[in-house]
C-alpha cells in the first residue's frame, strides 16, 4: 500500500523575511522585497535592481571557519533547513536518522564562488585558487551540508532542472516516502546567483526587467510586464510518512497528493507554444491526486513577469483545469520576492502551506494594467479569505522542464 505523505515542517529565508514568519506576514502586507542591487556595482548594467536578503550576516548564523568554506546558496540552505527542522521537531529520539533524506536543488550552486575563483584565477594564477573552489560550487553540496548540519543519512540527491529545481525536489521526496524508503525528507531549494556575471548572463538573454521603480519591475501578468527580477534565497519543507509523524505527535501543516512532471521538448529557453508542456504536468498531478480540476482552490502560478511566461502559463492552467480555470484563484508572489531561480518552488511551496493553514490567498501585487492575454482571476493588489482545502504549486524551467505539486488539508480520511 502507499503511503501517505504529510508536511510536518517549514523554513525559509527570503528577500522579505529571515524567516518563515516575516516572509508570510510581508505576503500578507504586500510587501515588496525588490530595491537597489547591493551585492555588486551596476553601474554598468541596463539592470538596477533585484531582490537580496536583506541586511544579511553570515556570522549571525555559522562559525567564521563554517561560513568561509560555503557559498552564500549552501548558508541559504541551512538556515532554512534549521527552522524547518526545528519546527517539525524530528530528532533522534523519535526518528532513525538513516532513513531522513534531504532532496534539496540548486538552479545554478555556486555561482558567486565560480566568479569570484575565476576572478583570482585570472588576475593572481591558479596557485591561488581555494582548494574549496570545487566543494563550494557544485550544486549538490547544499544537500550535502545539510546532511553533514544534522546527520541525516538517507538518500540525499540535487535535481537541477533550472527554476523548476526545487518543485521537482519536493515532488520527487514525495514519491520517495510515498514508495517507503524513506521516512522523513528534507525537500526544497537554495539560491544566491545574484552577482555581475548571474546578472549579464540573463540580462543580455532580455529576460530582466530593466525598471528601475521597484514597485513596476516584477509585475506578473500585467499588460506591461518586461522581465522578471532576481532574487536569492531558500525555501524547505520536512516531508513526512503520515504513521511516522502520527506516532510521534507532531504538527501536520498540509497532505502532498499529487506531483506532475513533464519536459517540453521545444527550446532551451521559450515555453512550448499554447503552454501545453506545463498544462500536461497540472494534468499529471492532477490524475496523481485523485482529484478533479474543480477542487482546486488556488494555484500559486509560476508567473515570472517575462511576456512568455506568464501568457503561455495562462494558456496552460486553462487547458489543464478546462471549465474550473474560470473560478479558480491564480495569483504570482514574485512581485514580492523575485523569482528564486532553483529556490522559487520551494519558497512558493512554503508559502502554499501558509496559505492552507490561515485560509489565505496571496495577491499578485502592484498589479494596474490589464492583459488580455492574463484573463485568470489573479488576485490583483489585496489578499482574499477564503475557505482553502487544496492548493497548486506551479515551476517552469528553461530546457523546458514543468513540475506541478497539489497540498491538501489534512484529514484523518
Amino acid at each position: 500500500m502507499e503511503k501517505r505523505v504529510v508536511i510536518t515542517g517549514i523554513g525559509a529565508v527570503t528577500p522579505i523575511g529571515k524567516n518563515v514568519k516575516e516572509t508570510w506576514e510581508g505576503i500578507k502586507n504586500k510587501k515588496c522585497g525588490i530595491d537597489e542591487i547591493k551585492l555588486f556595482d551596476s553601474s554598468n548594467f541596463k539592470t538596477k535592481l533585484d531582490a537580496e536578503v536583506k541586511d544579511y550576516n553570515p556570522l549571525d548564523y555559522f562559525e567564521p571557519k563554517q561560513a568561509k568554506r560555503m557559498d552564500r546558496s549552501s548558508q541559504f540552505a541551512i538556515i532554512a533547513a534549521r527552522e524547518a527542522v526545528n519546527d517539525s521537531g524530528i530528532n533522534e529520539d523519535n526518528t532513525d536518522y538513516e532513513r531522513v533524506g534531504i532532496f534539496v536543488s540548486s538552479g545554478i550552486g555556486g555561482l558567486r564562488t565560480i566568479q569570484e575563483q575565476c576572478e583570482t584565477n585570472y588576475i593572481k594564477g591558479n596557485n591561488r585558487v581555494s582548494p574549496m573552489f570545487i566543494p563550494m560550487a557544485i550544486s549538490n553540496m547544499a544537500a550535502g551540508n545539510i546532511s553533514i548540519e544534522f546527520g541525516f543519512k538517507g538518500e540525499s540527491v540535487c535535481m537541477v532542472t533550472a527554476c523548476a529545481s526545487s518543485t521537482h525536489a519536493i515532488g520527487e521526496a514525495y514519491k520517495t516516502i510515498k514508495l517507503g524508503t524513506e521516512d522523513v525528507v528534507i525537500a526544497g531549494g537554495t539560491e544566491a546567483s545574484i552577482c555581475s556575471v548571474g546578472i549579464a548572463g540573463f540580462e543580455n538573454m532580455k529576460a530582466l526587467s530593466s525598471s528601475t521603480d521597484k514597485n513596476r519591475a516584477s509585475i506578473p501578468f500585467d499588460k506591461e510586464r518586461s522581465g522578471f527580477v532576481m532574487g536569492e534565497g531558500a525555501g524547505m519543507l520536512v516531508l513526512e510518512e503520515l504513521e511516522h509523524a502520527i506516532k510521534r505527535n507532531a504538527k501536520i501543516y498540509g497532505e502532498i497528493v499529487g506531483f506532475g512532471s513533464t519536459t517540453d521538448a521545444y527550446h532551451i529557453t521559450s515555453p512550448a507554444p499554447n503552454g501545453e508542456g506545463g498544462a500536461n504536468a497540472m494534468i499529471r498531478a492532477i490524475k496523481d491526486s485523485n482529484l478533479n480540476a474543480e477542487d482546486i482552490d488556488y494555484i500559486n502560478a509560476h508567473g515570472t513577469s517575462t511576456h512568455l511566461n506568464d501568457a503561455t502559463e495562462t494558456m496552460a492552467i486553462k487547458t489543464a483545469l478546462g471549465e474550473a480555470s474560470k473560478k479558480v484563484m491564480v495569483s504570482s508572489t514574485k512581485g514580492n520576492i523575485g523569482h528564486l531561480l532553483g529556490a522559487a518552488g520551494g519558497v512558493e511551496a512554503v508559502i502554499c502551506v501558509k496559505a492552507l493553514e490561515e485560509n489565505i490567498v496571496p495577491p499578485t501585487i502592484n498589479y494596474k494594467e490589464k492583459d488580455e492575454e492574463c484573463d485568470l482571476d489573479i488576485v490583483p493588489n489585496e489578499l482574499r479569505e477564503k475557505e482553502l482545502n487544496v492548493v497548486m504549486s506551479n515551476s517552469l524551467g528553461f530546457g523546458g522542464h514543468n513540475a506541478s505539486i497539489i497540498i491538501k488539508k489534512y484529514s484523518k480520511s
